[in-house]
Formats: C-alpha cells, sequence, structure tokens
C-alpha cells in the first residue's frame, strides 16, 4: 500500500482541518463488507445511499449525522430464546457503517422497505456561495467632472 505524508502540505495551511481529519480517516479505514451498499445519484444534487439491512427492524437502526460524517449503526436486539440454525446465511451481526459528506449534503430522510435502508441525500449550497451573474451597464455619457480652482496670486 502506498503512503503518503501530507506533513509539510499542513505546516503551511491553516483551516483545512477537516481535510486533514479525512486523510487521516483514510490511511486509518479498513475494508469493511457488511453490510453491503449502493450509492445512486438520482439528480443533479441529489443521491441515496441503500444499505442491505436485512433482518433489521427499525427500532435496530440508527442514522446520525455528525460533523459531517453519516453514521449507519445496527444492533439487533436480543433474543429471548437461543435458535438453532441448521445454516445461518444472512448476518444479523451488529456493525457500523460511516460515509465522510462533502461539502452541503444534506440527509433529507431515511426510510427501511423491504430489508433495504434508502437514506436520501441532497447538496443544498447557500445562495451566498452560488455563482450570480453580475449586469454589465454602460457608463454615463459624461464622466466626473474636475473642478480646479485658481487662486489669485
Amino acid at each position: 500500500m502506498n503512503t503518503f505524508d501530507f506533513s509539510p502540505l499542513f505546516r503551511t495551511a491553516i483551516g483545512f482541518d477537516r481535510l486533514a481529519r479525512l486523510l487521516e480517516g483514510l490511511r486509518a479505514h479498513e475494508v469493511q463488507s457488511y453490510p453491503p451498499y449502493n450509492i445512486e445519484r438520482t439528480g443533479e444534487d441529489q443521491y441515496v445511499l441503500t444499505l442491505a439491512v436485512a433482518g433489521f427492524s427499525e427500532k435496530e437502526l440508527e442514522v446520525e449525522v455528525r460533523n459531517d460524517t453519516l453514521t449507519i449503526t445496527g444492533r439487533p436486539a436480543e433474543q429471548q430464546q437461543p435458535r438453532a440454525y441448521l445454516h445461518r446465511g444472512i448476518a444479523g451481526r451488529a456493525f457500523e457503517r460511516r460515509f465522510v459528506l462533502a461539502d452541503h449534503l444534506v440527509v433529507k430522510g431515511a426510510h427501511l422497505e423491504n430489508g433495504l435502508l434508502h437514506i436520501y441525500l441532497e447538496r443544498e449550497v447557500p445562495e451566498a456561495l452560488k455563482p450570480r451573474r453580475i449586469p454589465i451597464g454602460t457608463a454615463p455619457a459624461t464622466g466626473p467632472k474636475l473642478v480646479v480652482e485658481a487662486s489669485a496670486a
């Protein structure tokens, strides 16, 4: 695996703390495969994150956004009576998945349907940050007038 040293960048850059956390998180990120998920772009600024959470109820799932990180946690409820499985192919183990959200990406909602957890995201760029067109006008026919006073000597 390639490793990069970003410390020279952070010695001369101010205010890039989020970038530093993101890069450190990627470096320490372990490969997770459970639960499987899809990320779908449904519009110009809309996305749907779908996780396969078969066997989990709404009460056993938690979706939280904190510091531009989306965290999905699943904790199966304790079963009253242990079951004797002959084959167990549906994983019902606890999990935690984290996704770093881009700037201005907002979670709009989530719902559970047929064992799939759908999380809806949308980019909401504030008006102050959106590009705006500046009208170009023409200058008045006469420019500013200079007044020169002559003093009598």
